[in-house]
């Protein structure tokens, strides 16, 4: 009876990160949708079709900066190596870093596209740090990429919020992304790490279906540039 007991008190909190995690994936898909959706202010295509990797992370508690502790968690995926599809989601959070926000308890969705091979070798690192590891510039928005300036261009991560309905463009200097592997293991049942998740061909949870799916919709195929 003890060991029931034991094993039971041993499970719940995997089942209740599990749904958690769930949730989010959900809620990262939602997020993703609504984006690609909007009539003329989404992200441009053209950047979606040639991004390496993608991060989105739902629901932000802008509150969260004021104390600076943790404050966001997403989830990553990348490209497939052969350029066709997107692997399973690796799951990520984003600390620190002064990104602009308004004091308050109102919740922003973040979404960053990894333009090349550079940026999601750092990426898939157990941490880094954007701007001082990576260089990132706010994202265009626009069905088309022709309003990029030369910083946008040149950026390995471009990065975009949506706060109460508003899309724009973000900088998010000195923000530090780090993947989470309790929520890994909550997803995949043990502590993978996100470069084994995305180059292993790890076969994708359940719950990230309509999120892939949604990818694969709207841009199933990655255009190699020169510029790779």
């Amino acid at each position: 009876m003890k060991l029931v007991i034991v094993t039971a008190l041993a499970i719940t909190p995997l089942l209740a990160m599990n749904k958690e995690s769930a949730k989010r994936l959900g809620e990262a898909a939602a997020v993703f949708s609504e984006v690609m959706a909007a009539p003329d202010k989404g992200i441009p295509q053209e950047l979606i079709e040639n991004a390496h990797c993608i991060v989105i992370v739902p629901g932000l508690k802008t509150a969260a900066f004021i104390v600076g502790g943790k404050y966001g968690k997403g989830y990553l995926t990348c490209r497939n190596k052969n350029g066709n599809g997107w692997s399973a989601p690796g799951t990520v959070r984003i600390e620190g870093g002064s990104v602009g926000f308004q004091i308050g308890g109102s919740e922003t969705d973040l979404i960053m596209l990894v333009m090349n091979e550079r940026g999601a070798d750092k990426l898939l690192s157990s941490k880094f740090t954007l701007g001082a590891e990576g260089s990132v510039a706010a994202g265009p928005v626009g069905r088309t990429a022709t309003a990029q300036t030369d910083a946008q261009l040149h950026a390995e991560i471009l990065s975009w919020s949506r706060t109460q309905g508003l899309f724009a463009g973000l900088a998010l200097e000195g923000a530090t992304l780090r993947q989470d592997l309790d929520d890994n293991a909550a997803l995949y049942g043990k502590k993978l790490e996100n470069r084994a998740i995305v180059t292993s061909r790890i076969p994708a949870p359940q719950a990230a279906a309509k999120l892939l799916g949604l990818l694969n919709r709207y841009s199933a195929h990655k255009t190699i540039s020169k510029a790779d």
